[in-house]
């Protein structure tokens, strides 16, 4: 008991820890202040137009596609298209039809509208005769916030790695590990102790960003914890490996970086990029952190029910990296493990 006080002491005096830990949460506040907008409707086109320019026609169809603004002169309009920070098109009254004004530098999607603008103008009375249904989407179905409310939790879940990696660091730099080797101490005990703390870390952060920015069912709490639980001790192990192999503060510091982009980056684009019948996406189930993403993906979208072979593949990742890690620490130093 000692021990961890002595761990926790450390720890709260290293900020990159303290930041580790209050980082998601901070962020799945942020999330949850945007729940009320909508990231599709970020995306939408703006039209740029003069004030009694273009008939109130024209500007009613413009609005079914996109949001108007309206400017005083044609130099305040071109001031607004050419301006960087915007993605706007200037449009302006051509004959009959439409003209419009593309600054250059816009997003490729927005030249494309630019482009074809003044001929879907010119056939606006055809495309009315065509037949259109709209499936209204559900208050759930923003793909992009459960993305980064996913990446979130993923990165809270992984904190504990930080934790006992710099709290192993920590200690072969005052001398600590020296200690240690001439203490009677037991392989359980010198688990125990180091996992726990950044165990515990790692499941009070993901659970108090999920409580802020998740929304889940009575029937995935279960699922959820387990996930959690699974993660944040496949976690603290990964820190234990980086604290054996690190030499000092800077190394421990980049091997961290380097491990929290592999289980954060790979993940991201298997469920982006590949398709999930595919063998590519079946191996990406080598990387632990690919089954807390692709559970808590199932999770937020409601399909809780396929959940089941990611907590099998964490845990199975749990035991074969405990094992691994008593194998190479006894092989290594079995002074500490008296």
């Amino acid at each position: 008991m000692k021990g961890l006080k002595y761990q926790l002491k450390n720890i709260c005096r290293d900020k990159m820890c303290i930041l580790s830990f209050l980082l998601p949460v901070l962020v799945g506040l942020a999330i949850n202040l945007l729940s009320g907008v909508s990231f599709s409707s970020l995306s939408e086109p703006v039209f740029y137009i003069i004030e009694n320019d273009i008939s109130f026609d024209t500007i009613e169809w413009l609005q079914t596609n996109g949001s108007v603004t309206a400017f005083s002169d044609i130099s305040s309009l071109k001031n607004a298209v050419n301006d960087p920070a915007t993605q706007g098109i200037g449009v302006l009254e051509d004959g009959d039809g439409i003209k419009t004004l593309l600054s250059g530098d816009e997003l490729q999607i927005n030249t494309v509208i630019g482009n074809t603008l003044p001929h879907l103008y010119a056939q606006r009375d055809n495309a009315a005769l065509s037949q259109i249904t709209v499936i209204p989407a559900t208050d759930n179905s923003d793909s992009l916030k459960s993305l980064l409310i996913v990446i979130t939790l993923v990165t809270a879940m992984f904190m504990g790695c930080t934790f006992n990696a710099m709290n192993m660091i920590v200690e072969k730099e005052d001398g600590i590990l020296l200690i240690n080797q001439v203490l009677p101490m037991t392989k359980r005990y010198y688990i125990v102790q180091k996992v726990s703390l950044g165990f515990v870390g790692g499941i009070l952060s993901a659970v108090l960003t999920a409580c802020i920015c998740m929304k889940i069912t009575a029937s995935g709490v279960l699922s959820l914890l387990l996930l959690i639980v699974l993660s944040a001790f496949m976690a603290s192990l990964v820190g234990l490996f980086i604290g054996c192999f690190s030499s000092g503060l800077m190394a421990g510091i980049m091997y961290i970086k380097i491990v929290m982009i592999l289980f954060l980056a790979p993940p991201i684009l298997f469920y982006l990029i590949v398709p999930s019948d595919s063998v590519l996406y079946s191996l990406s189930y080598l990387l632990p952190s690919s089954a807390t993403f692709y559970g808590l993906m199932n999770l937020i979208n409601g399909h809780s029910e396929g959940i089941g072979i990611n907590l099998v593949v964490l845990m199975v990742h749990c035991i074969i990296w405990l094992l691994l890690f008593f194998v190479i620490k006894y092989g290594k130093n079995k002074k500490v493990f008296t």
